[in-house]
């Protein structure tokens, strides 16, 4: 084993590929307006690094506990803990003490109801590691729930009220992406019998289909209604930059929707880097709410 071995292997392990997912906890500072004070900037820094530790707890734990099962896989066989590269009592040592410090580093540099929410979300991805994955619909929500706790948390470390709109919009826009997700799994892998998680064969795409068509209705009726809580005419502003968000909204979630339908919309932030159009429609929606907290 090279000298590096084990630190690059444990670094692998981690997925930092995930830790993009991690920028949501930008999501209710941003709704809100207060993403750019000094206090605001270095707390978001602080739960990003902390949500991040957290995630990689669970990973580094999952892959200790299923090492066995990912060998006999052609290719999870290659992750660092399956081939051997991280040994499994190094990865539940380190897996173990980092869901352990996150919550505790999140007491004493953040408040309790940060501590909370990422104790939360650490037990409730290790029981969705161990049992709740194999559940219908429940591995569903535990999933949706981890995106809605990581838009949360930017919000309870700066004391920020959370709007029941937000809540809403972003719950059922992550439950859309989820079930988009697996549905195209569903799709990809219906001939290829024990090549995707074994859960997948007991939905049928039909129901998927029903998942993400709802949930992506949801979220836009939700959104929409937040845009014209305070009516569609502009107060202090240029133009009424909150309802005018509805169209770039609307466009995405439809723009996404096509990949869904074609069984292609695999990892959120691959569909959207993949996707020149989507990318700059997310952009203008961005510009748009952005106008809107700032109220030019």
């Amino acid at each position: 084993m090279r000298p590096l071995g084990l630190p690059a292997g444990l670094f692998r392990t981690a997925r930092p590929r995930q830790w993009v997912k991690n920028v949501l906890v930008v999501a209710a500072p941003a709704a809100a307006g207060e993403l750019f004070s000094r206090h605001a900037l270095v707390q978001l820094v602080l739960v990003f690094g902390l949500f991040t530790a957290a995630a990689s707890a669970v990973y580094l734990i999952n892959d200790a506990r299923d090492a066995e099962a990912d060998r006999a896989h052609p290719v999870k066989r290659n992750r660092p803990v399956a081939a051997g590269i991280v040994p499994v009592p190094v990865a539940y040592a380190v897996g173990g003490t980092l869901a352990v410090l996150a919550p505790a580093a999140a007491a004493m540099l953040c408040n309790p109801l940060t501590a909370a929410l990422l104790a939360a979300y650490v037990g409730m991805q290790l029981a969705y590691c161990i049992s709740l994955k194999h559940v219908l619909v429940v591995d569903l929500v535990v999933v949706t729930t981890g995106f809605l706790m990581r838009a949360m948390i930017g919000g309870l470390a700066l004391g920020i009220p959370l709007s029941r709109w937000f809540l809403i919009t972003t719950g059922f826009g992550a439950l859309f992406m989820v079930s988009a997700k697996r549905y195209s799994e569903a799709v990809q892998m219906a001939d290829k019998a024990g090549a995707t998680r074994a859960l997948l064969s007991e939905y049928t795409t039909g129901y998927l289909r029903f998942v993400w068509q709802l949930a992506a209705g949801a979220a836009v009726l939700a959104y929409c209604l937040w845009a014209m809580e305070e009516g569609g005419v502009a107060r202090s502003s240029l133009l009424p930059w909150r309802q005018l968000s509805m169209v770039a909204f609307i466009l995405a979630v439809l723009r996404y929707a096509v990949f869904a339908d074609r069984g292609t919309a695999g990892e959120p932030e691959d569909v959207v880097l993949r996707d020149r159009a989507l990318a700059v429609i997310g952009l203008v929606w961005m510009a748009m709410y952005g106008l809107a907290v700032a109220d030019w």
